[in-house]
């Protein structure tokens, strides 16, 4: 069973259709990297697998489950995590404040995620502990997002353009930080257009192209 299965998937904002019959898989443990252009609709599909862009038809399920009439909220609940490329921390709260916002009860059978495995996988993190997130890097914020996504200890993670627009020395320890997310079991699936990026941390590669998955391939 897969962990996310997508079929026939259409969504899209109002009158205007983005996604048109959109169908991919994310197995367990794996990578997956959705690849294409800016508008060509991949920030829409991880919003509409999460539920915060209503789908017109299709069918979404997660480890099993139908999820795409659920609320966002119902889906995190079920282990589902989502990191938008705008990050979206609270600038007024310090790192580790933030880090507690996301912190849910252990999951069976997934990894979990306590304030100091976190820093020892984010070592950036670990000496911003008390930092206010409005004084914090792009970059930083960026891991911060992704270190709160996982204090709520996800079975699969949703990240959306991880390498957008950060310093090269952070998109490599970004790299690195998937890379172990994979290792310890964890299922991703991510939006990129940086095709180096994602030749080093995926498994398999759609291309999507004006809401159409046009095709499915390893990264290389």
């Amino acid at each position: 069973m897969a962990m996310l299965e997508i079929t026939g998937l259409n969504a899209g904002y109002g009158r205007a259709q983005v996604l048109f019959d959109l169908a991919l898989r994310l197995e367990r443990g794996e990578v997956a990297v959705l690849f294409g252009r800016n508008g060509a609709g991949k920030s829409t599909t991880l919003k509409a697998i999460m539920g915060l862009v209503r789908p017109a038809s299709g069918a979404v399920s997660f480890a099993g489950q139908r999820i795409e009439r659920l609320e966002p909220f119902e889906i995190a609940r079920l282990g589902l995590g989502y990191v938008p490329e705008d990050r979206r921390i609270f600038t007024d709260l310090t790192v580790a404040e933030n880090l507690e916002v996301g912190r849910r009860a252990p999951r069976p059978g997934v990894p979990q995620w306590t304030h100091e495995r976190l820093f020892a996988l984010f070592p950036n993190l670990a000496g911003l502990r008390e930092r206010l997130g409005a004084r914090m890097s792009g970059g930083e914020q960026k891991m911060l997002a992704i270190a709160r996504t996982l204090m709520g200890n996800p079975a699969a993670i949703l990240l959306d353009e991880p390498s957008e627009g950060i310093a090269p020395v952070i998109v490599r320890q970004i790299t690195d930080t998937i890379l172990e997310l994979k290792r310890a079991g964890m299922s991703i699936l991510l939006c990129e257009q940086n095709l180096r990026f994602a030749r080093r941390v995926a498994d398999r590669a759609y291309l999507i192209e004006k809401g159409h998955v046009r095709e499915e391939a390893l990264p290389a």
